[in-house]
Order: C-alpha cells, then sequence, then structure tokens
C-alpha cells in the first residue's frame, strides 16, 4: 500500500522577537491540519538580519510536546555535532515521552559555519562532519535501546542531505525518514542512488519514506509522482503566515484517497 501524503511545517525560530509568537504559530498550525510541526537547529538567523531574534531547538521541542495534542513534533534537523550523541538521544527519549509518542529524530551533519564559531564547536570539513555522523547514529540508536523508561514508540529517525556516498548510505543503514534538497531532477536521481544503497545493506527502500520542501501546488504532484510523500512549508518569524500551509493542506486532501468504508 502507497503511503498517504504527509504536510509538515518548518516554523523557523528566528525574527520572533517573543517565544510567544512561535507558541501562537503552533496552535496555528495544529489547528490547520499540518501532520507534523517542525522546528530548525541552528543559533543564529539563516537570513534577514544575521543577529535578529532566535531561540534554541530542543527545549523549545520540549514545549511542542506540551503544547500539542495530535501532531508530530521535530527538528528539520539537529546539528549532528553540537551535543553528545548519547546525550541527544537521552533528550529525544525525554521529548517522546513528553509528547506521548510523537517525535521525530531529524538529523544531519550540520553546515552553518557561523554556529560552530560562536559556539566553540570544529566545523572541520564537510567530510569530518559526516564522519562523526557516521559515528554518533549508532550511538544515538544504542542509548535509546538502554534508557528507562524507553521511548513511547521506536523514535522515527529523520536523516536530511544528499551525498550519494555518505548521507544516503547512512540514510539506508538508519533512517525512517530521507530529507532531500534540490529540483525534481535531482531528487529523482539521489532516489535512485539510495535504492541502490538500500539494496547494498538490505533494507527495503519502500520502508523509508520521502520528504521535500514544499515545491507548490503545481509542483507538488510531480514530486509525488516520483516518490515523495512528505513536504515541509518552511515560514519565518515574526508573522509565521500560513498561507502556504492551507494550500498545502488542501492539496493533501484532495491527493489521499478517500478511507473505504463498509467493508469488514
Amino acid at each position: 500500500m502507497s503511503r498517504p501524503v504527509r504536510i509538515g511545517i518548518q516554523l523557523q525560530p528566528q525574527h520572533a522577537p517573543e517565544y510567544g509568537l512561535i507558541r501562537d504559530a503552533v496552535l496555528r498550525a495544529e489547528d490547520a491540519g499540518v501532520d507534523i510541526v517542525f522546528n530548525w537547529d541552528h543559533f543564529y538567523p539563516l537570513y534577514g538580519d544575521p543577529d535578529g531574534a532566535h531561540f534554541e531547538c530542543w527545549t523549545m521541542l520540549g514545549a511542542f510536546a506540551e503544547q500539542t495534542e495530535r501532531v508530530e513534533i521535530g527538528a528539520l534537523v539537529t546539528g549532528g555535532g553540537y551535543r553528545n550523541p548519547d546525550l541527544l538521544a537521552d533528550m529525544a527519549r525525554t521529548v517522546d515521552q513528553i509528547s506521548g509518542g510523537r517525535l521525530i529524530l531529524g538529523i544531519g551533519s550540520g553546515w552553518f559555519e557561523r554556529d560552530y564559531d560562536e559556539y566553540g564547536y570544529d566545523f572541520g570539513t564537510a567530510g569530518s562532519r559526516l564522519d562523526l555522523l557516521k559515528e554518533y547514529l549508532p550511538r544515538i540508536t544504542g542509548r535509546l535501546g538502554k534508557l528507562n523508561p524507553q521511548p513511547v514508540r521506536e523514535i522515527p529517525i529523520l536523516i536530511g542531505g544528499g551525498g550519494e556516498k555518505k548521507t544516503l548510505r547512512l540514510v539506508a543503514e538508519y533512517a525512517h525518514i530521507w530529507h532531500s534538497f534540490g529540483e525534481l531532477d535531482v531528487f529523482t536521481h539521489k532516489s535512485q542512488v539510495l535504492e541502490e544503497h538500500c539494496s547494498r545493506v538490505g533494507t527495503e527502500p519502500a520502508k523509508i519514506e520521502r520528504s521535500v520542501a514544499w515545491p507548490g501546488v503545481e509542483s507538488a504532484p510531480a514530486y509525488h509522482a516520483a516518490g515523495a510523500t512528505l513536504f515541509t512549508v518552511g515560514i519565518n518569524g515574526p508573522d509565521y503566515d500560513l498561507t502556504q500551509v492551507r494550500e498545502a493542506v488542501a492539496w493533501r486532501d484532495r491527493t489521499n484517497p478517500e478511507p473505504v468504508s463498509g467493508i469488514a
């Protein structure tokens, strides 16, 4: 059976001068019918005023867990080198427990140099950051298996990135969701590369959900036809305008098949 389309929203925690604006946006997003509420894991704005208002990711996810009732929550994505991996696993387990089993553990290798420089992390190279992620993922999954109490559910791991040799191999080994970047032809090509890695490591490719940024109503059907089922709309503070989110939710509802009723 094919996966249903799901709609996420990434509430980018930048340019909101007070947290209440984000709290309100979370409430409006859940009411609008989204499936997942993401934030991101950076320490400074990625665009607009580089020294503008910004909030930290994981403390915010704990607040999301208490505030929401239905949606899944997570980071799109956690910077893999920002936290001890065993601690990150414990944080994820705790947020999953608070939320009643609704956390998605999104993670990537990191890329925004200012985060590293300002907070004292070693930026290294793209290769060294991927090597660190490769080292950390088994520690995260191992620690999740040791914690008491356990997470409410097996926490889905989302890996973001498109490196064909290293990142997609890690996706094939560890991820439940792959978040891709790029145009449709890039997504299609890298999906094929991912399937080749899955074959090598013995993972069924259909078990990995394909995730992309929302490309708009006109382009979304082509991505869906190519295998994408999770579409995430990114919105920015301080206003957190949900216009595109509502368009995406309406498209989801038109696209997903109607439930079959009357069958025993």
